[in-house]
């Protein structure tokens, strides 16, 4: 990262394992049990924080952010709080039962209410939260979980199914801003496409990256535009005939005259 071209200040903060001890009472607390590669993932480093800038006219200008909260972090989507008004809305309110279920190309997304465990992993530095999901949450939380990105609408997109796999995307692709959006059905922003660009990460989305992101580009063909046609040569066209009904008026006109003229000229 360091080698390419305009990137400075690189900055990598070093935290300490986290307590064994620590991971077993957010557990307990939360009544459900982490995914072993999170766990061991937390055993090594609680948490993690890359950050890197730009440099525009000498003056760094900080673009990149790679962010795994750490195991005090990792708070629970939706929760109720203390200072919560008694009837103010939740994001409970949300659910929909008219809402598509999952099917064989679109997994079933998680729920705010009571059926899913939601956990925020990374807060995207305001454009959406990355989040770890237990989606099956009753009669017991099922061990099963999933890694998904809530966008600032509050929809659902699917990013992997193993925090490894994250975690190998979110250093793929540098932290650039707005990543995760390459993995939604409307792409990044034309600000963030032109990161993209010059910094542009080797995945396996790549394909569907570039697809995506020119879906809502006005793709305009120059030639096409000033292509220069064949003009047709323009008739001259005759003077329009009067019609019959002025034709009668005006002839009617022309004999009211000649008689009014003629018994002027009998009474003189």
């Amino acid at each position: 990262l360091e080698t390419s071209p305009g990137v400075a200040e690189v900055t990598f903060v070093e935290k300490e394992p986290a307590e064994r001890h620590t991971i077993v009472s957010w557990e307990q607390k939360n009544s459900c049990v982490l995914p072993e590669d999170l766990k061991n993932f937390y055993l090594m480093t609680d948490g993690f924080q890359m950050t890197w800038s730009v440099k525009t006219d000498d003056t760094p200008m900080p673009l990149g952010s790679m962010v795994i909260n750490g195991v005090s972090k990792l708070c629970r989507l939706g929760g109720s709080s203390v200072y919560t008004l008694p009837n103010a809305p939740t994001l409970a309110d949300l659910e929909d039962d008219t809402d598509e279920e999952g099917n064989e190309d679109k997994p079933e997304k998680p729920h705010f209410d009571s059926r899913s465990l939601i956990f925020e992993l990374d807060p995207c530095s305001g454009n959406g939260k990355v989040c770890l999901v237990y989606k099956h949450a009753k009669p017991v939380v099922s061990p099963d979980t999933e890694i998904w990105f809530l966008d600032r609408a509050l929809y659902w997109h699917f990013l992997t199914k193993t925090f490894t796999a994250y975690y190998r995307l979110l250093i793929t692709h540098l932290g650039l801003p707005q990543w995760q959006y390459a993995f939604t059905s409307y792409g990044v922003s034309p600000q963030a496409k032109q990161w993209f660009n010059m910094y542009k990460p080797i995945t396996i989305n790549t394909a569907l990256l570039s697809e995506e992101a020119d879906s809502f580009v006005n793709k305009l063909d120059p030639n096409k535009v000033f292509k220069s046609k064949n003009k047709t040569p323009v008739l001259k066209k005759k003077p329009p005939s009067q019609p019959a009904g002025s034709q009668k008026s005006h002839m009617s006109m022309t004999s009211s005259k000649t008689s009014s003229l003629a018994g002027n000229s009998s009474r003189k």
